[in-house]
């Protein structure tokens, strides 16, 4: 792509997640031409990570693979994975957006998705899709259901032994390719960044990341998915299957020391997913979850709720104060407990979990003149009556991008989304022909 190359679309979709592939779809199905920018070498989102899906526990990757490949083949969707968005603004013309393509150091055209680089590869490092448990190669697919199954080159970590050149039998690698820069021009844009979670050492009373034995709730999600790095659940330190498995609400919401003062609304119901699904895998071991309250808002999370206690699980109404390191491994956890005992009690498990929270991925500040919240999540003007509409014409938001949901509440939004560019969209066609 040359650096003045303009292409023009109908709409541009700023994230390739479950809420931006569903605006995608939504809108191609109606015959605009779409554009989705991701950051990421691969569509799908956090979504495609997890192992299975509240209150129906459905297979996470049955529903998002096949969106994933119906953005990726429909006629009217064109996907710019591993992109920087540097700006994104509205003039006279509709949406202008600045877009920076990153080195693959794989040519996509040449590339077949082979593999060959891959398996020649002989460096290994963490590879953070299956949470840091397991390794990849310095050059690599993310993963087997990735899209566009394209390689990509890991710079920092490849040693230059030229293996991958000489076995790639469409001599694809390109070692010399540069960063390239290209304009995207639309007459509407939605905004669907998602979110990340609270970082593991965000907290000091939770140990910071240094207990081995404490792990996100991303992390358990890659060990309990069939596809995830051991096919079975082990805590990280010795690999032995753990007796007892700790949840920690709250570890990254409702927490104003963490500056993060609002509920993430998902934790309390994927800690009991989990934890249910861990009933299943670990029959013996013993479940508790430490929890301020329990936030089952949806359709049928309450009658979920109730399955979990009525499967063993322990539900301990305390605020964990504290989490250190125990004998043997362990993890000690000192909680204050509201119920049933009372007062300040210390219990150890062979595997914490701490329920992180949502933060925005994406800060639009010097990128795009859109408002922010004060927790930073993008602003819907009318939240209660549209709450995808931005303070900027023709912009729209969706999903975890415009404050914490979960997927049900994330792929209605984006359908809402979808409709309001296309009446937006519309509207401008009829003032054209008047």
């Amino acid at each position: 792509m040359d650096t003045d190359q303009v292409m023009k679309f109908d709409a541009l979709i700023v994230g390739g997640g479950i809420g931006g592939l569903q605006t995608a779809l939504d809108l191609a199905d109606q015959n605009f031409k779409v554009a989705v920018v991701e950051k990421e070498a691969t569509i799908g989102g956090k979504m495609i990570l997890l192992s299975k899906v509240f209150p129906t526990l459905d297979c996470a990757s049955c529903i998002t693979t096949p969106k994933m490949a119906a953005a990726a083949h429909h006629d009217n969707i064109t996907l710019f994975t591993y992109c920087d968005l540097k700006t994104l603004d509205r003039d006279t013309d509709g949406i202008t957006a600045a877009v920076t393509q990153r080195p693959r150091y794989v040519d996509p055209v040449k590339c077949i998705g082979c593999r060959q680089c891959e398996y020649a590869c002989p460096v290994y490092v963490s590879d953070e899709v299956q949470g840091g448990f397991s390794l990849r190669k310095a050059i690599y697919i993310p993963f087997s259901t990735a899209i566009p199954q394209l390689a990509l080159m890991d710079v920092e970590n490849c040693s230059l032994c030229g293996k991958c050149a000489r076995v790639c039998p469409t001599e694809a690698i390109d070692y010399f390719q540069q960063p390239k820069d290209f304009v995207i021009q639309a007459r509407t844009a939605i905004l669907a960044t998602g979110f990340k979670l609270t970082p593991l050492d965000q907290k000091k009373e939770y140990g910071q990341g240094e207990i081995e034995n404490v792990i996100t709730s991303l992390q358990m999600e890659r060990l309990l998915a069939p596809n995830g790095p051991y096919q079975r659940v082990i805590r990280p330190s010795d690999g032995k299957e753990p007796d007892s498995i700790a949840y920690v609400q709250c570890a990254g919401s409702r927490d104003k020391s963490l500056g993060i003062p609002y509920c993430s609304r998902v934790c309390c119901m994927y800690a009991i997913k989990q934890a249910m699904l861990l009933s299943g895998s670990l029959p013996l071991a013993d479940i508790t979850i430490y929890y301020m309250d329990i936030r089952a808002f949806g359709k049928g999370y309450e009658q979920f709720f109730q399955n979990a206690k009525a499967m063993g699980i322990e539900f301990v109404k305390a605020k964990v104060a504290k989490i250190t390191p125990g004998e043997n491994q362990a993890v000690t956890i000192r909680y204050e407990d509201q119920e049933g005992a009372g007062g300040v009690l210390t219990r150890e498990h062979d595997l914490v979990v701490l329920s992180s929270g949502m933060v925005p991925d994406w800060n639009p500040m010097g990128v795009c003149p859109v408002s922010i919240e004060e927790d930073a999540f993008i602003k819907s003007v009318m939240p209660k009556i549209a709450p995808t509409l931005t303070d900027l014409e023709g912009v729209f938001v969706a999903g975890v991008a415009a404050g914490p949901k979960d997927i049900v509440d994330t792929i209605a939004e984006a359908g809402a989304a979808a409709m309001e560019a296309s009446n937006y969209l519309n509207a401008q066609k009829r003032k054209q022909a008047a």
